[in-house]
């Protein structure tokens, strides 16, 4: 027998718990530094690269937690317990 699909709405409303996606080691310090409001240059500064290579890696974080800003990153990042402010 087939198992009816769950709506969008089922889904979200039932217990279902979501796992934190495995985010590098420098994924997590440049969201850190950005959760932290850094800009790219300040993080950039602070972890000795370029300010493309942290957009690089926050726009990683944002793929993989599924969100379209930094600062939803930023959230859903602590939310999962990524990082501690």
């Amino acid at each position: 027998m087939k198992e009816p699909k769950m709506s969008r709405q089922k889904l979200a409303d039932s217990n279902i718990v979501e796992q934190a996606p495995d985010l590098s080691q420098r994924e997590k310090e440049c969201i850190l530094w950005a959760a932290r409001g850094k800009s790219s240059m300040a993080i950039g500064v602070i972890l000795g690269i370029s300010r493309n290579t942290v957009d690089f890696h926050i726009k990683n974080v944002m793929r993989k937690l599924e969100v379209s800003s930094r600062t939803v990153a930023a959230i859903r990042a602590v939310n999962f317990g990524i990082i501690k402010l």
